[in-house]
């Protein structure tokens, strides 16, 4: 089936199996490899991207639905040179362990942002359930909250 979208911005119509997760697409057609694999039942958000503004664990999401929408990855999250504050704040905050979960873990936390610019630590615990085996959740709450004082400065 053809399926057209944007992706970070640029058009695209490919030919897919419209029930192929998205994150196959983005992976292996598009070659964008920012996106990771983590468990394939969305439940860890390593996949996590954002389709029309909306955090989405692409490992279930099916390329059919991708029709028409604007998709965002984590190679897509900064705006030119210049870094996302999400981006900008896990650098600061010296967030990654092994790495591998942290596109999700930012692509949601900047999802969070644009609904709740100023997240306390209990809309932090509703909002980001992704999972990180290293364990840095605690750098992680540190860098949400950076990443809000950021973008609230760049308003």
């Amino acid at each position: 089936m053809k399926i057209s979208f944007y992706i970070n911005g640029n058009a695209h119509s490919i030919e897919a199996d419209g029930n192929t997760p998205l994150l196959w697409v983005i992976r292996d057609v598009l070659d964008l490899k920012g996106t990771k694999f983590g468990c394939g039942k969305a439940a860890c958000g390593a996949c996590t991207i954002h389709v029309d503004g909306e955090a989405v664990r692409s490992c279930s999401y099916s390329a059919k639905f991708a029709e028409g929408k604007n998709i965002t990855t984590i190679e897509g999250l900064s705006a030119g040179d210049s870094l996302h504050p999400v981006q900008q704040a896990w650098i600061e905050e010296v967030v990654p362990q092994c790495g591998y979960c942290q596109p999700g873990f930012m692509m949601a936390t900047a999802a969070l942002l644009e609904k709740i610019p100023n997240p306390t630590d209990q809309d932090i615990d509703d909002n980001i359930v992704n999972i990180c085996r290293c364990g840095t959740y605690y750098r992680m709450r540190k860098a949400i909250h950076r990443a809000a004082e950021i973008k609230n400065a760049n308003i």
